[in-house]
């Protein structure tokens, strides 16, 4: 998922324009759904796919399509519930495009139809490989945002993005990519970021570049099967000198021409704005998930019956959203912090990350630290003096490129910031 799918600060930071505040008359602030209308179903057969799985968790004949009477209650309800003018709806899966062009063509008519004057958006995540010519004429008709999954070159991507028949899916994705190009439907690419890839972060940023992405998000894979770390998530060493190499790139050559999510939305902390992104916020529970049979659950990556927060067909997002449960497994992130992060320097821009992530042990033996942590501690220290200066020039009113004239090889030359001020 790109993240401009759900974050706005990457694109107030981008354009300097500032913050739109909600309508305080509203019942509910901003939330985001991640609707999945297909549920786990898929045509590809990703190794590290941790969704593909719920599958079995449904009988053998079971329809894991979205019903017609579930699809038009869930738009009606999300349109109704939202606080703000403009409304984006995000289609996951499994592969949302299984569903073809004429599911799509009905949500357009029941987004219409409810729009109550409030201006709608969509944006879709895929794997690009079933996109043609009719995918690419309906999604720039209707400006649909597309997040485009591709984990780098084509042997970095094939390693663990396969097809049911295990053979690799990069050409096709590719052909997805080109469809999006050929119609300039604008697109995010969305990079899982595993065990293989991660050795080679220049070789995939450039990459990237290369066939003209200008949005990335790169998302650690981390995985667990049996209690032990799975053998294609990420090392959190590793985690953090991708993100490092690249960000060393992108100061460099890249400020305000690529957009990448976490400098985003770390450049936002930098600033006191705090964190639109789920991941590096204090609380979470705002960006909840809506599975195909109506349930709808805390978080995209707590889909089980414990977390089960309501049903669209006998709740609005409303209820859920400020029931008893939503609101204590939002606020459980923070309270639930060893006392190891409530000490660290970086707590501010990191909050610990994503509770999912958090199995690993501190040194003075707590439970409850993240996986990742020693990756993400070494990456925002390293970023700190450079989101010093780059914070510093938006609040002077000038643009966050300007830090690329006063990078040096071996860092970045702090006086001549000053000797610009005079």
């Amino acid at each position: 998922m790109g993240w401009s799918l759900f974050d706005s600060l990457a694109l107030e930071v981008r354009t300097e324009r500032p913050r739109k505040i909600p309508n305080t008359r509203q019942r509910m602030a901003h939330f985001h759904v991640m609707a999945k209308p297909t549920g786990p179903i898929c045509n590809l057969d990703c190794e590290y796919c941790f969704y593909l799985e719920q599958e079995q968790s449904y009988p053998q004949d079971h329809s894991f399509q979205i019903s017609e009477d579930k699809l038009e209650r869930y738009i009606q309800n999300y349109i109704a519930s939202q606080s703000g003018d403009e409304i984006n709806f995000a289609w996951q899966g499994g592969e949302p495009t299984l569903l073809g062009v004429k599911f799509f063509e009905k949500v357009i008519a029941l987004q219409k139809r409810y729009a109550q004057g409030k201006t709608i958006s969509n944006s879709i995540q895929t794997n690009g490989t079933l996109l043609n010519d009719r995918w690419g004429k309906f999604l720039k008709e209707h400006h649909f945002l597309v997040g485009l999954s591709l984990d780098g070159t084509r042997e970095l991507h094939d390693r663990y993005r396969v097809d049911k028949k295990a053979k690799p899916s990069f050409d096709r994705v590719m052909k997805g990519l080109a469809i999006l190009r050929k119609y300039q439907i604008e697109f995010n690419l969305l990079c899982v970021v595993h065990r293989h890839n991660a050795q080679h972060p220049e070789q995939v940023y450039s990459f990237f570049k290369g066939i003209g992405a200008h949005f990335i998000q790169f998302i650690p894979l981390v995985d667990q099967v049996n209690g032990q770390v799975a053998d294609w998530s990420v090392r959190p060493q590793d985690y953090g000198n991708f993100l490092i190499r690249i960000f060393d790139q992108w100061i460099r050559t890249d400020i305000g021409k690529v957009f990448v999510q976490i400098f985003d939305v770390s450049l936002g902390n930098w600033m006191g704005l705090g964190s639109s992104l789920c991941l590096f916020a204090e609380t979470c529970g705002r960006a909840i998930a809506l599975e195909h049979d109506g349930k709808v659950y805390s978080c995209d990556h707590y889909v089980t019956p414990h977390h089960q927060i309501g049903d669209i067909e006998q709740h609005s997002f409303l209820e859920m959203l400020t029931s008893e449960q939503q609101i204590q497994f939002g606020q459980a992130k923070q309270t639930s912090l060893p006392q190891y992060c409530r000490k660290c320097e970086v707590k501010f821009a990191c909050q610990g990350e994503c509770p999912r992530n958090r199995f690993a042990t501190t040194p003075e033996g707590e439970p409850g630290l993240n996986y990742l942590c020693e990756g993400y501690r070494a990456f925002f220290n390293y970023i700190d003096p450079y989101m010093q200066v780059m914070a510093a020039l938006l609040k002077a009113g000038r643009p966050a490129a300007d830090l690329m004239s006063m990078v040096t090889p071996t860092g970045f030359n702090p006086l001549l910031l000053q000797s610009q001020r005079r």
